[in-house]
């Protein structure tokens, strides 16, 4: 029931819900008010004093607009609307005031700071501050923390707005930052001196209202003002975070995440933020072709007469990998169905129904997570299968729901209730009398372990009954950013990935790498990697990267999301879609577009959900059925987070911080 009050800030009369803050308030009438400890998306503090405002009738004080509700403001004498003041005297000096006290240890290093020309500090003081300071006496210095590879610290520079501990202890799950010491000996620190040991610790440098925690890899490589900015989306998990991809040059710079509600909140995992120097190293930039055993470079129409002199009248089977957008997926399916050929999407082998949307994709929402009151997980790891994710799961069990997890044993970051480790206790679960929680909202997440047995259809028919008993939604789980977009074109061939390759003499591989392929069969490769893929291949097609050119990706809720091209591929390289109708030219079979537009017309013509982009569409539910499922625990669907994809294992960070992750968790438990 809301609980709706009248105020007046100044001199706007807006209402308003009373459990509103002022500084909420603030925002609804549009009046901005400076905050540094304060943040949405975190509990609330109320230690920088930033935020004062005047309220009219109140304590002769400024109040702190971020700790103050609005149903705490009491009305006039004679009944009159309370009123707040952003911009009086009272308020002009005391956040000059506040703004003098936050610059008295700060050791004003601008122009060598790397949050220079971005820094909430710099922006607020010319805003609010005054030109001088009476401090005369000596600064105060602290010393640096090792937080790991991905955060650098400058913490002389800490102005204790705690926004990184509140992150680490109440997002992310970690209970190694804090704040120790009073008063002037007072300073943000981590555990005993400890690394932070979390996939989201890199949110920290964003929220980090001053120059303290910055980006370790991309410190001193630009300035704010000399990037291009282009929105896009994540393809290092299902998830499909929003990312601004910054550019120098030809050159990515960095990842930031963009605030989307409805997917990653403003929160993104650290290989989604931190992959971008692999698109650099081991790049494809020429196309090659395999004489004698050895690769040797080619030109393109060399390479594509190669290639279609293998094709033309032999059995092909195309590949999807995990990076593909759904226009390359289009294109490639028109190809390989004119030759009469199969394709396959799902080549970790889940047992995924082809044409049924509500079996592969499931019928919940990302956000239906957080107001579920109980959350069954079957099969998965979303802390290394998709942090953000995981996040969410935190944030709804933080709000007092249950998670029940059938799988392997592991920290999640929150409590759960391990009801078992495979598929008997999943068949348990059916019978179990599921009346308690029938009224309530609940949600099962299935993930890609459980889908990749040989009763990976046995396992996906019980979870849909159990979804059918308990009144859940089911949310569908993927590891693969392509893989949702692929089966909705129908990149599939019934049997799956044995059935696709079995008797193919030439298999196309577009960006295939998490598999290997058998000797026999001539293999062409397309993607952008020298990867495992194009180790093993006869020809290879060098293809751009996922910043390198538009597509569209639909992740793993369903919703169709478009990645804007931020660059140019290297060298040779070109479009994935653009290779494959020249290809398509070469064999005689010209396809019927001859650019992205017309491509993606002929795409939403096939499948016409694909046009609504950030929609998620309604799936219709379809129960399966399925043989009797077999017996065994379900094991882990990534084996090593930081190494799930080329581009990852083409990155010196990523491989650093696999061994870092290894090595800590090889760590003896006591002393040897």
């Amino acid at each position: 029931m809301s609980d709706l009050r009248k105020i007046i800030i100044d001199d706007q009369e807006i209402e308003v819900d009373g459990a509103m803050t002022l500084i909420q308030a603030c925002e609804q009438v549009g009046v901005e008010v400076p905050r540094f400890c304060y943040h949405e998306r975190l509990t609330i503090a109320g230690n920088c004093r930033m935020c004062l405002v005047e309220v009219v009738g109140g304590p002769p004080k400024p109040a702190a607009s971020c700790a103050m509700q609005v149903r705490d403001l009491r009305p006039g004498p004679e009944g009159q609307l309370p009123v707040v003041k952003t911009n009086s005297p009272m308020v002009k000096k005391a956040r000059e005031g506040v703004m003098e006290f936050l610059l008295i240890n700060h050791p004003l290093d601008c122009p060598i700071c790397d949050q220079g020309g971005e820094c909430d500090l710099q922006d607020q003081a010319m805003a609010y501050g005054v030109d001088f300071s009476r401090f005369r006496e000596p600064k105060r210095a602290t010393e640096d923390l090792d937080l790991g590879p991905l955060v650098e610290t400058h913490m002389t520079r800490c102005i204790s707005c705690t926004r990184c501990v509140r992150f680490t202890s109440e997002v992310a799950g970690l209970t190694q930052m804090g704040q120790t010491g009073r008063g002037e000996d007072s300073e943000i620190t981590s555990y005993l001196g400890q690394t932070l040991d979390s996939n989201l610790q890199g949110n920290i440098i964003d929220l980090c209202p001053v120059g303290a925690l910055v980006s370790k890899p991309y410190a001193f490589t630009a300035r704010p003002w000399e990037l291009s900015k282009t929105d896009s989306v994540d393809v290092m998990d299902a998830l499909g975070s929003n990312i601004r991809v910054d550019t120098k040059g030809r050159e990515v710079m960095r990842f930031l995440p963009r605030n989307h509600d409805g997917v990653n909140e403003e929160w993104l995992a650290d290989k989604s933020r931190f992959v971008w120097d692999g698109l650099r190293r081991q790049r494809l930039d020429r196309p090659y072709i395999r004489e004698a055993g050895k690769l040797r470079p080619a030109t393109w129409p060399e390479a594509l007469s190669a290639a279609a002199a293998a094709m033309a009248g032999k059995r092909v089977t195309a590949l999807l990998g995990d990076l593909v957008s759904t226009e390359a997926s289009y294109a490639i399916q028109q190809l390989i169905s004119g030759l009469g050929g199969k394709i396959e999407c799902r080549t970790d082998g889940a047992k995924l129904p082809e044409s049924n949307r509500s079996a592969y994709v499931g019928t919940a929402r990302v956000e239906d997570l957080e107001t579920a009151q109980m959350i069954q997980l079957i099969g998965t790891n979303p802390k290394i299968e998709a942090p953000v994710l995981n996040a969410r799961i935190r944030k709804a069990w933080s709000r007092g729901a249950t998670i029940g997890l059938i799988g392997e044993p592991v920290d999640l970051t929150y409590d759960y209730v391990h009801v078992g480790t495979g598929r008997a206790d999943l068949q348990a679960l059916l019978k179990k009398d599921h009346k308690a929680i029938l009224d309530q909202p609940s949600v099962v997440v299935l993930g890609q372990a459980a889908l990749q047995g040989e009763d990976g259809a046995a396992v996906l028919a019980a979870t849909m009954e159990l979804c059918e008993k308990t009144s859940s939604k089911l949310l569908i789980l993927h590891t693969a950013a392509a893989r949702v977009g692929a089966m909705d074109l129908g990149c599939t061939t019934e049997g799956g990935i044995a059935a696709a390759v079995d008797g193919a003499e030439v298999i196309y591989n577009l960006g295939a790498d998490e598999m290997e392929i058998a000797p026999g069969a001539f293999v062409i490769y397309q993607g952008s990697h020298g990867d495992r893929g194009a180790h093993r291949a006869d020809v290879i097609l060098p293809g751009a990267a996922y910043t390198e050119e538009n597509g569209v990706f639909v992740n793993t809720e369903g919703r169709p999301q478009l990645a804007q091209r931020a660059g140019f591929a290297p060298g040779e390289a070109k479009e994935n879609w653009g290779i494959l109708r020249a290809l398509s030219a070469e064999l005689g079979a010209a396809l019927p577009f001859d650019n992205l537009a017309q491509l993606h017309t002929h795409m939403v013509a096939a499948v016409p959900h694909l046009a609504a982009i950030d929609v998620v569409p309604e799936n219709e539910w379809q129960a399966v059925t399925s043989e009797k499922m077999a017996q065994g625990d379900f094991g882990q669907a990534i084996s090593d987070y930081y190494l799930s994809n080329p581009i990852a294992r083409a990155s010196a960070l990523m491989a650093e911080l696999s061994a870092n992750a290894k090595a800590r968790n090889s760590a003896p438990l006591a002393a040897e």
